[in-house]
């Protein structure tokens, strides 16, 4: 398919697009409809975090594997990492859609699709409707205890066009000549738009972000969308409209504010007939966004210039922990990591709660990478972040500790510092075994989504506190898991923000 070529990318668009900022107002703590008392009950901090490594575990929520080797297949050799999840709508045969990389013989990326199901081992009672009982074939490919993801079909490679590289030097020089294009990311618009954002050359640097409608790359999801029926059980009706039917790549204005490789931008998508917008880092340059205008096109940053961050503030009862937001002596660097999610801070089993302005805000999560103290293999550090449903996005509240799944370990660390006040672990490494540890040496994280069994496509990027969460983990640029956590045990300890309420 052809690539959009708007003329005027590298233009600054007409000053009528950018967002106005409007004078802060005051905080009324006794406003009833304040976002306020949403956070606060969140701010609580009912685990305390490990006292060598700063994190704190959720210890009912285990990674699992995922087998890329579909039912009555030959088994899969290929190596497949950095994997990307999204549920599928409750109409669909399958559960899930993954997208992942392929380790490959040469320079070349190599990126596949698959839709999968999630199996479970354990008892009927602890069974969720959605989960099948594992076969003994789906026990030999999952290694994991208890389950896991496995392909339902089988992996087509993921054909998207190579694109060109209109500036490469120094250090960057040999990337033009890497074809294909690497760290893709696939979620749910708000407006019901399967997308993916994936990085490859650049027609204004040497790597840029391109966006494309999933439904263009693999027809079965624009058949399976085609069949939609709305939340209310109404006839069928018209799909959303493709916004990203081709290649598009997104820009950055004005054009000196870019980079010669860029990743990692996140998408903010409100639902049906609002804007959206690319927000594109957090640090080093502060955090910036832009408005997209269409084909590409950007607003310039709309970030307020006064506007406080907040992953270097500190709470004082967290200073002492060698792991956390400022790090002196080893302070990493932020990224973003995830899509966006529309969170209502409120639980769906509550009648009384409302989707609001109030309650109704942004969940996306963000790493922060360290070399350790030789410079060697890294860490990836998980938070996860509320951030404003509205322009300009504040973000409003960011987990105070980084979270462990119950089975992982934080790199260059022990595994007595790791499982430190966990006996049973603590004798299963004294007598040599691994126990319940993982055994993998670093992990990150690549994609939240909620989980299956949802009804109507502009229900798939929104939830709420007691819903459930897919999070698509890299293991060791080597291997795939993920986990599944309620939202709201993700969000216990939240630092609130600066000028968030």
């Amino acid at each position: 398919f052809p690539f959009q070529r708007p003329r005027k990318n590298h233009q600054s668009p007409a000053l009528s697009y950018h967002y106005t900022h409007h004078s802060p107002q005051p905080s009324n703590s006794n406003n009833s409809t304040s976002t306020e008392r949403y956070l606060e009950p969140l701010s609580q901090c009912p685990i305390k975090p490990n006292r060598f490594t700063g994190h704190s575990r959720l210890t009912a929520s285990p990674i699992f594997n995922i087998s890329m080797t579909p039912p009555d297949n030959l088994d899969d050799t290929r190596v497949f990492f950095n994997p990307t999840i999204i549920p599928l709508p409750d109409w669909s045969p399958n559960q899930y859609l993954i997208v992942s990389r392929i380790i490959t013989s040469g320079l070349h990326q190599e990126n596949v699709l698959c839709e999968a199901n999630i199996c479970y081992t354990g008892s009927p009672n602890g069974r969720k409707k959605w989960e099948q009982p594992c076969t003994a074939d789906d026990l030999r490919l999952l290694v994991s205890l208890g389950g896991g993801m496995r392909c339902a079909t089988k992996p087509i490679l993921l054909n998207v066009p190579p694109t060109p590289a209109e500036k490469c030097i120094d250090e960057f020089e040999a990337y033009p000549d890497i074809p294909g294009f690497h760290d893709p990311r696939i979620f749910w618009s708000g407006k019901g738009e399967p997308l993916m954002i994936a990085n490859s050359q650049s027609r204004y640097a040497c790597f840029g972000l391109w966006l494309v409608d999933l439904r263009t790359l693999y027809n079965p999801l624009h058949v399976l969308i085609s069949n939609a029926t709305n939340s209310n059980d109404d006839p069928l009706r018209a799909p959303p409209l493709m916004s990203y039917p081709t290649l598009t790549e997104l820009t950055r204005n004005p054009p000196h504010s870019r980079g010669p490789i860029e990743k990692n931008w996140m998408y903010f998508s409100a639902g049906p007939g609002q804007a959206s917008y690319i927000q594109y880092e957090i640090k080093p340059r502060k955090r910036t966004f832009a408005k997209l205008l269409g084909n590409g096109l950007t607003s310039e940053n709309l970030t307020s210039p006064v506007e406080p961050s907040c992953v270097e503030t500190v709470p004082k009862d967290v200073q002492d922990l060698p792991s956390m937001h400022y790090d002196k002596d080893n302070v990493g660097s932020w990224h973003q990591t995830s899509n966006s999610l529309k969170l209502i801070l409120c639980r769906r089993s509550d009648e009384s709660c409302k989707p609001a302005k109030s309650n109704t805000v942004f969940l996306a999560v963000i790493q922060r990478k360290l070399g350790n103290r030789f410079g060697l293999p890294m860490r990836y550090e998980r938070y996860f972040v509320l951030w404003s449903a509205t322009p300009p996005f504040h973000m409003l509240a960011i987990t105070r500790h980084p979270l462990l799944f119950a089975n992982e370990s934080a790199s260059d660390f022990s595994a007595e510092e790791n499982w430190d006040g966990d006996e049973e672990q603590l004798d299963a490494i004294k007598r040599g075994e691994r126990g319940k540890d993982l055994g993998v040496y670093f992990t990150y994280t690549v994609s939240v989504s909620y989980t299956t069994e949802r009804h109507g496509l502009e229900e798939m990027q929104m939830g709420y506190l007691d819903d459930e969460v897919v999070i698509g983990i890299g293991l060791e640029d080597a291997g795939m898991g993920y986990a599944i956590a309620r939202v709201e045990e993700l969000l216990q300890c939240l630092k609130i923000c600066p000028g968030a309420v």
